[in-house]
């Protein structure tokens, strides 16, 4: 019997070519099937085999994402593939854009069954889990070993034409689609019991689960704002001209701190932006319109505030993984906390 053929999507560092260095590697075949996918393949069985691997650096697709998805596109038709997949890119935030973008694109473009796999805080996930499958998997790949056989399973039953089954059975993140399905007991019967074990403190699961926001106390309000040390952080990309820390235009898996002293005024010659996620024109003119340094050096003369704080903290909010953001934050905190700062202005774009 011959076998489906099928289309494997990897980033640079799956594909052995190396890490963050390499990011900016451009679409192409591999050589040879790299490890992942050989697992990728073992885990499928004899029915199928994966004859390509198509490989591409995550800053390169993030910031050329329409010609990237063409590349790919191009490379994958080449093979003729019954079934793609991509990744599983776990909670690397460029990997997971890069996974699910391709995914939908060669979706609509071949109609042939396509899945990807993540962690459910990966920024792709939101961003495409109305759109494809994405199998749910840890945040790390040291969850690997477990994540290639749930990612092969499903691919599998879904290739085949079979009947695919809610979210929790078959382990794919909800897409936000209802079913209909007859169910023993009315609802109000449902709820009444759910109700009671949740008095009794017994286990219940509901059937419609509310969207789990953080919740944060507000800080008292500065006693006396003229003689408070304001810090400036932004998640609106600014950065030196040239960017000197890479700073990635989505998804960062960085921030910067840098220096502002003796800087009165954010030239179109000294910063610009790193973000992806906006126009960035008015910004590279004057940075000063998402980081206001110019106004708060104002303040400082006049007396209005204590004084600027010397160093200013930058990332990009585009596509940031929930978990990177957090940990930037803490970090950033703890280093202003020290400081003795008494008060932060955060910017976005």
């Amino acid at each position: 019997m011959e076998k489906l053929r099928v289309v494997h999507y990897v980033n640079q560092f799956f594909a052995g070519i190396g890490g963050e260095e390499k990011a900016d590697t451009k679409p192409h075949i591999a050589e040879t099937l790299p490890p992942i996918s050989m697992q990728l393949n073992k885990n499928l069985g004899d029915e199928f085999e994966i004859v390509g691997t198509v490989v591409c650096g995550d800053s390169y697709f993030n910031e050329n994402i329409d010609e990237a998805g063409e590349e790919v596109l191009g490379m994958i038709k080449g093979f003729k593939p019954d079934l793609f997949i991509a990744g599983p890119a776990f909670n690397a935030g460029r990997y997971g854009v890069a996974a699910g973008t391709i995914t939908k694109v060669v979706q609509e473009a071949l109609n042939i069954p396509c899945v990807t796999g993540m962690y459910i805080e990966n920024p792709g996930a939101d961003m495409f889990k109305k759109d494809v499958y994405i199998v749910e998997t840890s945040d790390s790949a040291a969850g690997m070993r477990k994540a290639l056989p749930k990612l092969a399973k499903f691919a599998i039953k879904y290739s085949k034409g079979e009947e695919i089954g809610s979210p929790k059975e078959e382990g794919y993140m909800p897409r936000g689609i209802r079913v209909n399905f007859f169910h023993e007991d009315r609802g109000s019967k449902r709820a009444v019991d759910m109700l009671i074990k949740k008095i009794k403190g017994e286990a219940f699961e509901t059937e419609y689960p509310m969207p789990d926001f953080d919740r944060v106390d507000p800080n008292p309000a500065v006693i006396d704002i003229t003689k408070a040390t304001i810090a400036l952080v932004t998640s609106g990309g600014i950065v030196p001209k040239g960017n000197p820390d890479r700073i990635e235009s989505s998804s960062a898996s960085k921030y910067g701190s840098y220096s502002i002293a003796g800087v009165e005024n954010l030239t179109e010659e000294t910063y610009e932006t790193a973000h992806g996620g906006f126009d960035p024109v008015y910004c590279n003119i004057d940075s000063d319109r998402v980081l206001p340094v110019d106004v708060l050096r104002d303040l400082e003369k006049e007396g209005a505030i204590g004084k600027l704080y010397e160093t200013f903290f930058s990332t990009v909010g585009n596509g940031t993984a929930v978990a990177s953001a957090k940990k930037y934050a803490s970090e950033i905190g703890a280093k202003l906390k020290a400081d003795g700062v008494d008060a932060v202005i955060l910017t976005s774009t």
